[in-house]
C-alpha cells in the first residue's frame, strides 16, 4: 500500500512542471469570463494548437463595442465569428492588434468604411465575411492591399460592380463572392423529329386483297361413294343390256331328221 501511494506522489511531482506551463499558457481568465457572461464562448481550435476560437454571434445578450475590449485581450486568437452583433467602427478599432487573427465574421452588422481600415494591418487575415454590411467601394480600396485575403463576401453590401471588378483584379488569388448568381434551368432540348416525308408523286397503291388459301380437295369419304355393287340388281342388269352390243337373232334351225331329208329328195325317174 505504501508503495503505491509513493509511486502515485511521485507522478505528481513529475507532473507539476506541465502543470504549471498549461496555467501560464492558459488565456486571460478574467476576459473568458466577461465573454461567456455574455453567451460567448472561447475554445483552442485543436487539442494540440494554442490558437483559439472566440464565437459571440449565438450571444444570448447585446454585444456591443465593450466586447471587444475583453477579445483584445485574450492571446492568440484565429477565428472571431462576430456576425449579427451591435458593434461599430470605433469597437473595430480594439481588433487592430490582433496579428494572429485569421477568420473574421462581420456579416449582418452596422460596420463600414470606417471599420475597414482598422483591419489594414491584419497581415494573415485570409477570410473576410462583410455581406450586408454598409461597406462601399471606398472601404474596398482598403482591401485591395491585403495580399493575404483568399475569401472576401460582399454580397448585398454597399460595394458597387466596379468596385467589386477592382478587388478582384488587385487580388486574383482571391475569391470574392460578390452575390448568388441564379441561373435560369433550361429545359431539356427536345431532338427534332423528323417528319415523313410527302411522295407526292407516287400514288398510294391499291391495297392487295390476301387471297384465301386455296382449300386442297378433301379425298372423299368411303360413305360418300357407292360401290357398284350397292346398286339395285334391277339397274344393274338394264345397264349391262345397254352395254352389250345388239346382234342379229336367227331363229335357230332345227335339225333335219332323216325321215324328212328322205321326203324331200324327188323319187329318182324311171326310164
Amino acid at each position: 500500500m505504501r508503495c503505491f501511494k509513493m509511486t502515485a506522489l511521485t507522478a505528481l511531482v513529475a507532473l507539476s512542471p506541465i502543470f504549471a506551463v498549461a496555467q501560464d499558457d492558459a488565456p486571460n481568465p478574467e476576459a473568458v469570463a466577461a465573454i461567456k457572461a455574455l453567451g460567448g464562448n472561447v475554445m483552442r481550435i485543436a487539442q494540440n494548437d494554442d490558437r483559439l476560437d472566440v464565437t459571440l454571434h449565438l450571444a444570448d445578450k447585446d454585444v456591443t463595442d465593450d466586447a471587444l475590449v475583453h477579445v483584445a485581450k485574450l492571446p492568440n486568437v484565429a477565428w472571431l465569428n462576430l456576425a449579427g452583433t451591435k458593434i461599430t467602427d470605433a469597437g473595430l478599432a480594439h481588433l487592430s492588434g490582433l496579428k494572429s487573427l485569421e477568420k473574421l465574421h462581420l456579416e449582418k452588422t452596422a460596420v463600414g468604411d470606417a471599420g475597414v481600415k482598422h483591419l489594414a494591418g491584419l497581415d494573415k487575415l485570409v477570410y473576410l465575411n462583410l455581406y450586408a454590411t454598409q461597406v462601399s467601394d471606398a472601404g474596398l480600396k482598403q482591401l485591395e492591399a491585403m495580399k493575404s485575403l483568399k475569401r472576401v463576401y460582399l454580397w448585398q453590401s454597399k460595394a458597387s460592380e466596379a468596385g467589386i471588378a477592382a478587388v478582384r483584379k488587385a487580388l486574383p488569388e482571391a475569391k470574392v463572392i460578390a452575390g448568388v448568381e441564379l441561373k435560369p434551368v433550361e429545359p431539356p432540348k427536345e431532338e427534332a423529329k423528323e417528319e415523313p416525308k410527302k411522295e407526292e408523286a407516287k400514288k398510294p397503291e391499291p391495297k392487295k386483297e390476301a387471297k384465301p388459301a386455296e382449300k386442297k380437295p378433301e379425298p372423299k369419304k368411303e360413305a360418300e361413294k357407292k360401290p357398284e355393287a350397292e346398286k339395285p340388281a334391277a339397274e344393274k342388269k338394264e345397264a349391262e343390256k345397254k352395254e352389250a352390243p345388239k346382234t342379229e337373232e336367227k331363229p335357230a334351225e332345227a335339225p333335219k331328221t332323216v325321215e324328212k331329208a328322205a321326203e324331200e329328195k324327188p323319187a329318182d325317174k324311171k326310164d
